[in-house]
């Protein structure tokens, strides 16, 4: 019994530790995510981009290229620090009165990070999965007029 019960205490450490270690850095913990990425769609594509930022943010934009080549900025994107947490804000081209909406790091398990906001309307949640150099995951999820929703953006490293 004494066995399980360390094992248990050892698992919860090294869970703990991951989601401070995020806490404290994470340019370095999300910088899976720098470079561009895309993911093509029957219209065209889905491109996002993210830098490093001096302030040891990181900025992204994403945006749509329409099939001819066109592009339209969708959102900029930041990953930052504010207080003691880690946020992901968003300023959503023609939504939210231009107003930055952020979602609070709430998960940090198996190299998928869950960003949260349960008062925002739709989504209230916001993934991101590291799945090595060439390929990222994420998706966009919560309640819409009652009924759960979910969006995947599979994309790939340009």
């Amino acid at each position: 019994m004494k066995r399980v019960c360390l094992y248990c205490l050892i698992l919860f450490l090294v869970g703990f530790y991951g989601a401070v270690k995020a806490q404290k850095a994470p340019l370095t913990t999300f910088s899976f995510v720098l470079g561009s990425w895309e993911m093509q769609t029957p219209k065209g594509k889905i491109v996002e981009q993210w830098s490093a930022g001096a302030d040891k943010t990181l900025n992204g934009k994403s945006y749509r290229v329409n099939l001819k080549g066109d592009s339209l900025l969708i959102e900029v994107l930041q990953i930052r620090t504010i207080g003691k947490d880690i946020f992901y804000c968003s300023t959503v081209t023609n939504q939210n009165n231009g107003k930055e909406v952020c979602f609070k790091l709430v998960s940090t398990k198996d190299q998928i990070y869950v960003f949260e906001n349960a008062a925002h309307d739709f989504p209230q949640r916001i993934v991101y999965q590291d799945m090595g150099k060439k390929e990222m995951l994420a998706w966009i999820e919560g309640e819409l007029n009652g009924k759960s929703r979910k969006s995947e953006f599979k994309y790939k490293r340009q």
